[in-house]
């Protein structure tokens, strides 16, 4: 028997999330798209309202919920700010090579601070030189005595001002890539430049900078050599769910305001809902939110269950974002000039969309895990 249905903790988890980005998230949209800088209410809240720490075990700090909890919580601060909610589930990507791979020394030392929020968290991979093929990253990590010494730099990192802890990929030998747990505490590590984007306002990303960076060989996660395993086994299941779970917000952002406007907007003398143009513009939208949740939602409770799920990540990654932009220039299209004036959303939907596929493997990267899959 197959249950589509949430259980009531994870209704009363969707209600809690809703309601914070309702109340602190919305009336700082605006101050978000001006400064393109995150406010600190908004920071403040995710940990005490214990979103970081959904993934982490209670010995950790942490609530312990799940990948459908932060799928949950991740969709719901998105259909209010889509930076706000790619900027959390880079947080769980952060912290989730630390749970899956950590040593007890490493999980005891970094997830507590970041169940709280006290710290942020995020993986540094992209470079140059290599993203969604990470085996072309140039940072070399050289042991030294009890240390390593990392030099390198990470490029689009999201996060990359606001985290304290970043989990990034380097190579100990020709043809080796390891994993480190990396603080803005340690001598030569720093933030770079700040990029700014077309859309996600207020969602920093920016670049990593190591420069002989002193990283004691106790923060390797795993063994020399387990690197690309730990970072791409984050990022297809967990930062691919998270991605998902951004686009479905958006989805749900477009066909709201979409379904307002149209029932409000009278023209020819009757709202413009009543249209069939509007109308299969709206069903669309329907149609493409439901079968992305099918999707999502599958894929993170196969992750709860333990069962292998990249495949499914990389179809609900791709099959949502790309609906989150054709969603995005729906609803811009149904509000007709409206849609491109500052005073209404849908310009930021579109805006925010256009950010959505490259992130976590670009679409042909999905296609290419897809097609593999179906071929095997």
């Amino acid at each position: 028997m197959i249950d589509f249905r949430f259980t009531e903790e994870q209704d009363m988890l969707r209600t809690a999330a809703r309601e914070f980005a309702e109340e602190v998230i919305a009336p700082l949209v605006p101050q978000m798209e001006e400064t393109d800088e995150m406010p600190e209410e908004i920071l403040r809240g995710l940990g005490e309202r214990d979103f970081l720490a959904l993934g982490i075990a209670e010995e950790y700090g942490g609530v312990n919920l799940g990948h459908v909890a932060k799928m949950i919580t991740i969709e719901e601060v998105s259909r209010v700010s889509v930076a706000v909610g790619m900027m959390l589930q880079v947080m769980h990507l952060g912290i989730e090579p630390i749970v899956a791979f950590g040593s007890p020394e490493q999980k005891k030392k970094y997830l507590p601070k970041l169940a709280s929020g006290e710290h942020f968290a995020t993986v540094g991979v992209t470079e140059a030189t290599g993203g969604s093929d990470p085996t072309g990253i140039e940072t070399t990590a050289r042991l030294e005595g009890d240390n390593y010494i990392l030099n390198g730099r990470k490029v689009f990192i999201t996060n990359a001002h606001v985290a304290h802890v970043a989990v990034v990929l380097a190579k100990t030998d020709e043809k080796e890539f390891s994993a480190f747990i990396l603080s803005k505490d340690m001598p030569g590590f720093r933030a770079g430049r700040w990029e700014h984007k077309v859309g996600m306002k207020g969602c920093d990303t920016g670049e990593l900078i190591m420069e002989d960076c002193v990283v004691p060989k106790e923060n390797m996660i795993g063994k020399p050599g387990d690197g690309l395993k730990v970072c791409m086994k984050a990022i297809s299941e967990v930062g691919r769910a998270g991605m998902a779970a951004v686009g479905l917000g958006l989805i749900k952002a477009c066909l709201e305001a979409s379904t307002k406007f149209a029932n409000e907007r009278i023209l020819y003398g009757k709202p413009i809902s009543r249209l069939q143009g509007v109308q299969f513009k709206v069903a669309d939208m329907y149609l493409d939110y439901n079968a992305g949740m099918l999707l999502s939602y599958r894929a993170a409770a196969m992750k709860d269950r333990g069962e292998r799920c990249d495949v499914e990540m990389a179809m609900a990654k791709y099959y949502v974002t790309e609906a989150a932009v054709k969603a995005a220039k729906l609803a811009t299209e149904i509000h007709g000039g409206y849609g491109v004036m500052v005073e209404y959303a849908t310009q930021r939907y579109l805006r925010d969309a256009a950010v959505l596929n490259p992130s976590a493997g670009t679409g042909d990267i999905q296609r290419i895990v897809m097609a593999r899959a179906a071929l095997s």
